[in-house]
């Protein structure tokens, strides 16, 4: 073979062996990706946990609400019913998600084992292959194109050499690749360990905090029950106190007729309360209407009927007399009422205020329209500073006071 031909061949080979690299990379299989599933199936778990914490923190801030206003304890008990049930809800996601890292970490550590082995032997592979070529020289390539026989045989060595270059180049890339995929496996381990930590330290926090509103619910049900039981007694108690109030009325109306009757003269039968005074009457105190005449259902479901208005005003405001009358009776303690002056307007006509502070006036007093008969009280500290006022009129039952009162603007 003469040399332009051993020029020829020695280029030929140079070029192929040049080109293998991109031949090779378009021919190793790629690196498989981590499978998606494990992580959308934390980033979904992750996310319900987002959600599961906004929904408690929007019950936590309508229980610091609640904590600054009046409320029933009936919302109280449902929103720390809630707020469990959430955090039960957000324990149940965080073991999803412990036992999810966990598998994963798990495949990634195996993983990461198989691709170290992999390597281990690849650069052992390696090693022999750069000890072989060093052996053989840098120009055994040309020698081997030189000394063939043939052209045939030219051909035959040139693919063989070709083939070898290909197994060499991939073997190179194969060891990069898995020392970048390792690389890669070892942060991923990291970080899964690290989100591993973080959910059992979240999982201890949120079940701190179940232990806590659990306690917090048994708390408010014993406190439930013993304001339900405490109303009920007061219920009854204002019904007893109720009770009495009409008999003493009808003690006091009986005892005028039969003083009257007594002296020769009939009982009155005129009255400073007339019809022609609904909805003129000056009111007894400033103040909004605190409770209404009437039966009323309280938060807790429980049912009251009042016979006067509750009208909540400044305690020490003063009490003033809607009309003309006597004072019948000045009770300083009538259970529920608290201090108590009962008005006779003549005619079996009567005016009640109750839950006074302090009394001004002494039983068998001569009263004017407008002149002052006492102070606003706390009698009920559940309902702050107010008056209890009543009218009964022409000896009937009690009826709606603010039909009497003159119309606020």
């Amino acid at each position: 073979m003469g040399h332009r031909a051993v020029r020829r061949a020695t280029a030929l080979f140079c070029l192929v062996v040049g080109g293998a690299a991109p031949a090779l990379a378009q021919q190793q299989p790629p690196v498989a990706p981590a499978p998606q599933s494990a992580a959308d199936r934390i980033r979904a778990q992750r996310e319900e946990l987002d959600r599961i914490r906004s929904e408690r923190a929007e019950l936590q801030r309508r229980m610091r609400e609640l904590q600054n206003t009046v409320h029933d304890l009936g919302e109280e008990r449902t929103n720390i019913e809630r707020q469990r049930e959430a955090t039960a809800r957000a324990l149940r996601s965080l073991d999803s998600q412990i036992n999810s890292l966990g598998a994963e970490e798990k495949g990634t550590s195996s993983d990461l084992v198989h691709a170290q082995d992999e390597l281990a032997v690849k650069r052992a592979l390696l090693q022999h292959r750069v000890r072989e070529i060093y052996k053989r020289g840098a120009m055994y390539s040309v020698e081997a194109f030189i000394s063939a026989q043939s052209f045939g045989e030219l051909v035959a060595r040139y693919k063989y050499l070709h083939l070898v270059a290909q197994r060499d180049r991939a073997l190179v890339l194969r060891v990069e690749t898995l020392g970048m995929l390792i690389g890669r496996q070892r942060e991923t381990l990291m970080q899964l360990k690290n989100d591993v930590e973080m959910s059992r330290q979240e999982k201890a926090d949120e079940e701190k905090r179940l232990r806590s509103l659990e306690d917090q619910r048994t708390r408010s049900l014993a406190q439930a029950q013993a304001k339900q039981k405490q109303t009920e007694e007061r219920l009854q108690q204002i019904a007893r106190d109720e009770t009495r109030l009409s008999s003493l009325i009808t003690t006091l109306e009986t005892e005028r007729r039969r003083v009257a009757g007594r002296a020769g003269n009939p009982p009155a039968s005129t009255s400073t309360l007339k019809t022609s005074d609904i909805g003129k009457l000056d009111w007894p105190v400033d103040g909004e209407i605190l409770y209404r005449f009437g039966r009323a259902i309280n938060p807790n479901n429980t049912t009251i009927r009042w016979n006067g208005v509750g009208i909540a005003a400044p305690a020490n405001s003063m009490v003033r007399a809607v009309a003309a009358g006597t004072v019948a009776e000045v009770l300083q303690s009538f259970g529920t009422y608290g201090p108590t002056v009962v008005m006779q307007h003549g005619g079996g006509s009567y005016s009640i205020y109750s839950s006074l502070g302090v009394i001004q006036v002494a039983k068998g007093a001569r009263i004017n329209k407008g002149q002052p008969i006492g102070t606003v009280g706390t009698t009920d500290p559940e309902l702050g500073p107010h008056l209890h006022f009543e009218i009964r009129p022409e000896g009937r039952q009690a009826v709606d006071p603010l039909e009497w009162l003159r119309t606020r603007k």
